[in-house]
């Protein structure tokens, strides 16, 4: 958006065709500064965010300075790269969407893909979701440049709303977050629930 970054996840996580957990929020706030929404394996998602926090502690920490939004995705990118070439017999596959604001007060998101690549965004992405397919057909007919931060958590919860009633690893709750020069917030927060009549 024209003020900042709008980031929205549902809550369903699955294992094949079951459901494993109707609480799983997929939007992490990783430090004071950067945010990620999450699609993949799940323990791989419970590690990589606990392992971005650190590093991006730890770089820190080096450097005696804040990471920009562009180094914390590109650290998270390599960290993704490295570890899906690690011979294993499970590979660790996770896709992610970086956001943050960087200390002049710009926001900013990237993307990275499960191999690692990273992109920055300048319109709208669904990383590798498997509710991608009918988000991004709904971004690209409702998307317009310098949407206002009010027009984009509407337009994020339809996006969830869209891949819950035809995806079968979507449901059970929306969350909605920002990503401005004010701070990481987290303004929606609903869950989903089923009506049997």
């Amino acid at each position: 958006c024209k003020d900042g970054v709008v980031l929205g996840g549902d809550r369903k996580m699955t294992a094949g065709s079951l459901v494993m957990s109707k609480d799983e929020k997929k939007l992490k706030k990783i430090n004071d500064y950067i945010t990620i929404a999450t699609t993949g394996g799940a323990a791989d998602i419970l590690i990589s965010e606990k392992i971005i926090g650190a590093e991006l502690r730890l770089l820190e920490l080096r450097n005696k300075s804040r990471p920009t939004v562009k180094e914390a995705a590109n650290l998270t990118g390599m960290m993704l790269y490295r570890n899906i070439r690690t011979p294993a017999m499970v590979p660790f596959i996770v896709g992610l969407l970086v956001a943050g604001y960087n200390e002049d007060g710009t926001s900013e998101l990237y993307t990275i893909e499960p191999a690692g690549g990273v992109y920055k965004v300048k319109d709208y992405d669904a990383n590798f979701s498997s509710g991608m397919p009918f988000m991004l057909g709904l971004l690209e007919r409702t998307y317009k440049k310098d949407m206002t931060i009010k027009e984009g958590i509407e337009l994020a919860k339809e996006c969830i709303k869209a891949s819950t009633q035809r995806d079968v690893g979507s449901g059970h709750g929306i969350d909605v977050m920002t990503i401005t020069k004010d701070g990481i917030n987290h303004v929606v927060s609903e869950e989903i629930i089923p009506q049997y009549k």
